[in-house]
């Protein structure tokens, strides 16, 4: 009976999503008035991993 000396590979972690570099949200531009100037920014959705964070292609 052989004995196994080799360990079972790690378990790896998924890679995160570059748009919003992991963290699920990204800026929006929040524009204002007849001219749609910009304001500000808030936190919207991430569309390529729907919030997860991870990388939907790796």
């Amino acid at each position: 009976m052989a004995i196994r000396t080799t360990k079972p590979p790690a378990p790896t972690e998924p890679a995160g999503c570059k748009p919003c570099g992991g963290t699920g949200n990204v800026p929006t531009t929040v524009r204002v008035g007849r001219k749609r100037r910009p304001v500000g920014q808030q936190d919207g959705l991430c569309l390529n991993c729907l919030g997860s964070g991870t990388d939907p292609d790796a």
